[in-house]
């Protein structure tokens, strides 16, 4: 609510409590055939009043996350994400925060920035001399805001349906505790739905609800004017990872859109969901089924077992495909096999419970005739927990082929450095992607019959794989083009000499072939490798963030239809700038979440938090980052200690404000003794405000220095 000219981004009273501005609204709009709209009965200002807009429905909301409305009664639900505020401040600003889930019945006014939670009052504060006024009134509530383009006096503000706050809630206690983020899903109607897939009549008439960050989903069930009755887990032994949305389809069926656990990375956990009510006997549910080894020499003796389990307990069979048109059935979750035979197989299990239900796993594929290198990759000299800009370290890569006793060809090895912002651990760099495909592509192509009808500069039968390369170098659609061509066969294109059909090749297989063809007409723009062992030095331009990947990899040679094959590994060295989790160890900061980043409010009193696993090699200052919504003061001094909350002090600085006024970020430097032991620890930064300091801050991240 500042209304401080030129802070117009920190006052919600023009936007959310604006009877004259769209933001912070929810709309209703009924749109004609030619593309226009008209606007319904009912509406908060459906005339068009001077100063207000007609489409509002409801306004004075901060975030209203998913919108739903009742089929039957028209009334409206949406869940509304809350300030940060972890402790009332009623005698100076007002409540604590909290989130929402609301209903409309009809069109009305819902608060924010003035009200929270079950119409808690904020104070009418004073930016500029820092004096607090009296608490809004809900029953006649006035925007004063100098931004403010709408009208004065406002409709009485409506009080949240239902309301929680990070700590635990004593008027819904089955929210629980933690983060907040509230959602508001569908009021489900079984009698709307075919009775073959709906939910069963329990649920007709209940509201599902959900939160984003705390993972639940909760059936609620309401009075028949629509009053809050009571509150009851739904499928509560269920895991979300941060549903973001829900739907119900026309079969009656649940549909969630789970955007997975990290912020803004590529979460192996996201996915389109279903959820299926199935009245009986229950399938068996298969977590997982793995192998011991996926490649090996021959024979080749594998253990495959599978962790499944059935609702009812009942006993299991298990019948396991081998991929080699072989079944094995057993009593017990695993299966010992041998295969005699060289090849690519998939290997999958159905379990089948005494009622005939069963489930099928995901196919494991494995390769029989050759054992896939061992690569190890050894990083010394330097800093273990992060690498550090201008600071130097070595590595050493080492390949053991336990199929190949001859000395290691390093031509086969490629190993190579790259620097990803952001980088998550499930993705592979693109340049080393392609620097390998250069070897190992060509190998595998070795170990196949495609060299019995093609050279790779020479034309054969078919043609020189370097006149493939410059025939196909422009088209964008040759990767997938030619993967096909090596999968299904084919002719006429260089001649009349038919190529083979691959079918039973891995895909995985054929992109690394067709990398290595198409690599064959640009090789100066391929990356080169780095040698088996060195030394590097991260540049000192590193943007905030950037994850540095040292990865290598082998080819080895296979052997007459054996099948090369590629040993991996990497090293991912994270940048010394650490950012926090949420999950730190804290006394009195309070952890919050703000835009996808997560910070730590600076208490009005000492406290400390900690980060784990810290190695200080060659560390000579480290940089606490500090801010919030107003720029931060001179107010805070800071002390870090080894290993415990009492332990040596080993460096103490004071926030510093940004030189910017304009930036909401201050820097604290702090030159911090050498520590050489070269072990992991745990640094606590202790904090304690300076007389009189009542300014708000949060610390954002450290940064560790080698000067």
């Amino acid at each position: 609510m500042n209304d401080i000219p030129g802070h117009q981004q920190y006052d919600a009273r023009r936007s959310s409590s604006n009877t004259n501005d769209l933001r912070g609204k929810i709309l209703r709009i009924r749109v004609k055939d030619d593309g226009t709209y008209e606007i319904p009965d009912g509406n908060l200002f459906p005339k068009g009043e001077a100063n207000t807009r007609p489409e509002i429905y409801v306004m004075g909301n901060r975030n209203p996350y998913r919108i739903s409305v009742d089929q039957k009664n028209s009334f409206l639900y949406w869940g509304e994400v809350g300030p940060d505020a972890n402790e009332d401040s009623l005698s100076t600003r007002g409540p604590r925060g909290y989130d929402e889930v609301n209903q409309a019945r009809k069109a009305g006014y819902f608060g924010w920035p003035l009200f929270v939670g079950n119409n808690y009052a904020y104070r009418n504060y004073n930016y500029e001399t820092g004096e607090s006024g009296d608490a809004y009134d809900p029953a006649h509530p006035v925007n004063l805001s100098r931004n403010n383009t709408g009208l004065k006096d406002l409709p009485p503000a409506q009080p949240a349906f239902i309301w929680y706050p990070y700590a635990a809630s004593h008027d819904f206690p089955e929210v629980g505790t933690g983060g907040r983020n509230a959602m508001a899903g569908p009021v489900y109607y079984t009698d709307m739905f075919p009775k073959e897939t709906r939910l069963p009549d329990y649920y007709n008439g209940k509201l599902i609800i959900y939160d984003w960050i705390r993972g639940w989903m909760k059936a609620v069930t309401m009075l028949p004017n629509g009053d809050f009755d009571v509150m009851e887990p739904f499928m509560e032994h269920t895991k979300l990872h941060n549903c973001i949305d829900m739907e119900t389809g026309p079969d009656g069926k649940l549909y969630l859109l789970e955007y997975g656990s990290g912020w803004f990375a590529k979460n192996e956990d996201a996915g389109l969901s279903r959820i299926d009510y199935i009245a009986g006997n229950r399938p068996p549910k298969i977590a997982s089924i793995n192998i011991d080894k996926t490649t090996g020499s021959l024979p080749f003796a594998i253990k495959a077992t599978v962790d499944a389990m059935d609702p009812e307990k009942e006993k299991l069979k298990y019948t396991w495909n081998l991929g080699n048109k072989t079944t094995k059935e057993t009593d017990t979750p695993e299966l010992n096999y041998t295969y005699d035979k060289a090849g690519d197989y998939k290997v999958s299990v159905t379990v089948k419970d005494a009622e005939g239900d069963s489930a099928v796993s995901n196919a494991l594929e494995i390769y029989a005739g050759n054992e896939t290198p061992d690569v190890s990759i050894q990083v010394s000299g330097g800093n273990k927990s992060f690498y550090v800009p201008g600071l130097p370290f070595n590595y050493t890569v080492n390949v053991t082929d336990k199929n190949d006793t001859s000395k290691i060809d390093p031509s086969n090895l490629f190993v190579s450095v790259e620097y990803m912002q952001g980088f998550d651990k499930a993705a592979s760099p693109m340049g080393h992607q392609q620097g390998e495909a250069a070897v190992s592509g060509k190998n595998i192509m070795l170990s196949l019959d495609c060299k019995s009808c093609h050279k790779e500069a020479e034309k054969s039968i078919g043609p020189a794989f370097i006149d493939v390369s410059k025939k196909y170098a422009k088209d964008p659609n040759a990767p997938s083009y030619l993967a096909q061509k090596i999968i299904k066969g084919g002719g006429g294109v260089w001649g009349e000499t038919a190529m083979a059909a691959h079918p039973s090749l891995a895909q995985s297989d054929v992109g690394q072939i067709v990398q290595w063809v198409l690599s064959l007409n640009n090789k100066d723009a391929l990356k080169k490798s780095l040698p088996p062992s060195g030394s590097i030095t991260p540049p000192a331009d590193n943007k905030p963030n950037t994850s540095l990947i040292l990865s290598a990899s082998y080819t080895d040679k296979g052997g007459t239809n054996i099948k090369a094959l590629t040993g991996r590994n990497s090293v991912v060295l994270r940048g010394n700038s650490v950012t926090f989790t949420g999950k730190e160890a804290v006394e009195g900061f309070s952890p919050i979440s703000f835009n996808g980043t997560n910070y730590l409010m600076i208490p009005l009193s000492e406290g400390w938090f900690a980060v784990d696993s810290i190695d200080l090699t060659g560390i000579k200052s480290i940089n606490l980052f500090a801010g919030w919504q107003m720029p931060p003061s001179f107010g805070f001094d800071f002390e870090i200690k080894l290993d415990t909350p009492d332990g040596k002090t080993i460096g103490k600085g004071s926030l510093v404000a940004p030189a910017d006024k304009k930036s909401n970020q201050g820097m604290t430097h702090i030159p911090v003794e050498a520590v050489t032991d070269g072990a992991y620890h745990k640094i606590y930064v202790l904090s304690k405000p300076k007389a009189g300091e009542k300014g708000q801050a949060a610390a954002a991240g450290l940064q560790f220095n080698s000067k």
